[in-house]
């Protein structure tokens, strides 16, 4: 065996999910399996056991596969600080910035380590499953490309590409991918997947042929729409079973009890503009009875059940769009009133009296929102970990991913009424805390949703014989696998992976522009 890249006509086509399933597939078959991805851009992260940060994606990946998460398997990380810059993880650890203008031409020393890795799986691994980002036609960015086709070219890797016909236009945005594509690179391109498909495959076959018989390369298989299939998106505001909200309430998540007898649990997620690490609260949307929605409205932040303000990859600045957008006021009204609202990372550190930020927005003294009576101050370094806590005899595994660290103002008077709360505090109904991932741990995420609803002068209760999170999540991997199992040409696809792309793959005009 050996490897694969599996490319998309689009980003969000579902490379993730269909690399997750593909490995979880392999795995049952036996086989050792990785997977890889050379560059990602996301605000989403994990800590893998080795403390090395690096997708979410690609962190799930390893879970379907069956191996441990490790720096490897996404050996570069891009965190958008702004429009024009992104914070480099390179091998888990901090490594510097990119500016916009650098992003095709000062990459060289990111590819070398990309490369460099992937050879390391490859030697320990019988299969590294690789996922492209975004399309691999980006012609503006071919020169340098180490992710899609320039990776390919570079590791001798055949590709898939992965259509997602729920949005349309699928077969000319596969056409279009390939034609665009170099000689050099269309020989490489040795199948397609559509994805995400409703209804009667039957009708699909006409198209299907069609394809295969003007890119002269077969339909490896089409997979269905998965109800409940979800992936820990690289889209800082891609959540399991959310509902997408641009203020108004939406409907619950899933069925059990509701917070009143009559509507679930309204848990409202402050649609920050830099949001990080957002699926935190996916435990939450996947609870029966509670719903979860995203706002940037005042007015449902202020009359929602539970607000959240989620981490983010630039608390002041988005502390500052926060008092932009009148939502402060919303979260001051809401603790005077005794109602919940709960900050996680950079929400946690917007809700101290003071931050001191020297390093990540070079702004100095910046006042909070005065809501937990402790100061905050950004170091060069950035804090990772994976602890381990409890709360009210809950316990709590976690992780951890900041450059801002908190700390207790004893000379404040407020801070003798504080209750600690994982590794910061509770006071009155508001909460805050820098761990990530507190909410996988059921028996706690029940417990304070319940402590949370009383809070807001409801009751709610978890339902009985509800699945854990991590149930829920090794099963739709299953799914995913089953589908995979059902609906590809398996066995097309491991003579792919073992064998690498067929000789003789014809050239569609006109090939990548002069």
């Amino acid at each position: 065996m050996s490897g694969l890249l599996v490319a998309g006509t689009t980003s969000d086509a579902g490379k993730s999910l269909v690399v997750a399933g593909i490995c979880r597939y392999l795995a049952r078959q036996g086989y050792s399996v990785a997977p890889f991805k050379a560059q990602n851009m996301s605000n989403n992260s994990m800590v893998c056991p080795d403390g090395a940060e690096i997708g979410r994606a690609q962190w799930l990946q390893a879970r379907a596969a069956g191996v441990t998460p490790e720096a490897a398997m996404n050996p570069i990380l891009l965190k958008p600080g702004s429009d024009r810059r992104s914070h480099i993880v390179a091998l888990g650890k901090p490594y510097g910035a990119l500016d916009s203008g650098e992003y095709a031409t000062g990459r060289g020393a990111l590819a070398e380590i990309a490369h460099d890795t992937l050879a390391d799986l490859r030697r320990r691994f019988d299969v590294v499953i690789c996922e492209g980002a975004g399309s691999p036609t980006e012609i503006n960015l071919r020169a340098g490309d180490y992710v899609n086709l320039g990776l390919a070219r570079r590791c001798g890797l055949p590709v898939v590409v992965v259509g997602d016909i729920d949005r349309g236009g699928v077969f000319a945005a596969m056409f279009g991918t390939l034609a665009l594509l170099a000689p050099e690179d269309q020989a490489l391109v040795s199948g397609w997947i559509v994805n995400k498909f409703r209804g009667d495959p039957g009708l699909l076959r006409p198209g299907l042929d069609s394809l295969s018989r003007v890119t002269g390369r077969p339909v490896l298989g089409v997979l269905p729409w998965l109800e409940g299939a979800w992936i820990d998106s690289e889209d800082a505001l891609a959540a399991a079973g959310w509902q997408r909200d641009t203020g108004v309430s939406g409907r619950g998540s899933g069925a059990g009890p509701a917070a009143d007898g009559n509507r679930p649990l309204q848990v409202t997620v402050v649609r920050l503009p830099r949001t990080s690490n957002a699926t935190d609260v996916d435990a939450l949307a996947a609870e029966p009875g509670v719903s979860v929605t995203l706002t940037d409205s005042p007015e449902t932040v202020h009359s929602s059940d539970v607000v959240v303000l989620p981490g983010t990859r630039a608390t002041v600045d988005d502390l500052r769009w926060v008092r932009e957008r009148g939502i402060d006021r919303a979260v001051l009204a809401r603790a005077a009133a005794g109602k919940p609202v709960l900050g996680i990372c950079g929400g946690h550190q917007m809700l101290t009296s003071t931050i001191h930020d020297e390093w990540e927005s070079g702004s100095g003294v910046v006042p909070g929102l005065d809501l937990l009576p402790a100061t905050v101050t950004f170091e060069r370094d950035k804090v990772l970990g994976t602890p381990e806590g409890a709360w009210r005899d809950h316990p709590v595994l976690a992780y951890e991913i900041h450059h801002g660290s908190a700390a207790l103002d004893r000379r404040d008077p407020r801070a003798d009424r504080v209750e600690p709360f994982l590794d910061g505090w509770r006071l009155g109904a508001v909460w805050g805390t820098t761990w990530h991932g507190a909410f996988d741990n059921d028996g706690f995420r029940r417990a304070w949703l319940a402590a949370a609803a009383e809070q807001a002068g409801l009751r709610w209760e978890p339902a009985r014989d509800a699945p854990g999170f991590a149930e829920l999540r090794e099963g739709m991997l299953d799914r995913v696998a089953d589908a995979v199992a059902e609906h590809l040409d398996t066995t097309g696809l491991l003579r792919t992976v073992s064998h690498g792309a067929p000789a003789g793959l014809p050239f569609v005009p006109p090939g990548a522009p002069g």
